[in-house]
């Protein structure tokens, strides 16, 4: 009877006790576990949007590098000096042909060993200054519209690179390199010798005003 009074009294001691060892481990078991390290979740949205297909048929040709001091000179009033900005420029105008311009009429085969092509008239593709090789040496009389000016002469200086490439005969040396490249892909390709002429194109006059 005293023995069963006494586990009665203990039994709520032993509950509690128990209860409180299992707490512990199961704290210490998470404390005392590696943190797991995750890789960083990477989310990718794609939203390209095709806007246009080109066909590129243009051969380039010749490339012609430039160098040069350009002067901006812009008149502001008959009151103040002129605003002027100095450039020292590096640019470049690429000559090419285009093919896209050529038709089957425009390649005709005499007899068993000619093939004659008529080529369109060579054009400068692109010309551009070089932005990061362009730098303004001097800018005298902005006032106060220094950006303004510095844009405005690299659009001198852009057109002022085209000009040049054309007095340097880009056109031309573009018209020798077509003969030196493309005969011999031709001749090989057709096996056939291959004259390269000009492009001539009729076009209709133009008619009068009706009386």
């Amino acid at each position: 009877m005293l023995l069963l009074r006494f586990l009665i009294k203990i039994l709520p001691w032993v509950i509690l006790i128990s209860l409180g060892i299992f707490l512990w481990r199961t704290v210490s078991d998470y404390f005392d576990k590696p943190e797991e390290k995750k890789e960083p979740e990477v989310v990718v949205n794609f939203s390209t949007v095709l806007t246009s297909v080109e066909d590129l048929g243009r051969m380039e040709l010749v490339r012609y590098n430039f160098k040069d001091v350009v002067e901006y000179e812009k008149s502001v009033s008959r009151w103040v000096p002129n605003s002027k900005v100095v450039l020292i420029v590096t640019g470049e105008a690429v000559g090419c042909v285009d093919f896209t311009k050529i038709t089957q009429a425009d390649i005709q085969f005499q007899g068993d060993s000619l093939v004659q092509v008529a080529l369109p008239e060579p054009e400068i593709c692109y010309y551009k200054i070089d932005h990061s090789k362009t730098k303004v040496f001097s800018k005298e009389n902005t006032y106060f519209q220094d950006a303004d000016l510095v844009q405005e002469s690299y659009k001198y200086a852009e057109a002022n690179v085209k000009k040049a490439a054309l007095n340097s005969g880009i056109l031309d040396q573009t018209k020798v390199n077509a003969e030196k490249v493309l005969k011999p892909i031709l001749e090989e390709v057709t096996g056939r010798r291959v004259v390269l002429v000009p492009q001539r194109r009729i076009q209709n006059p133009e008619m009068g005003p009706k009386r």
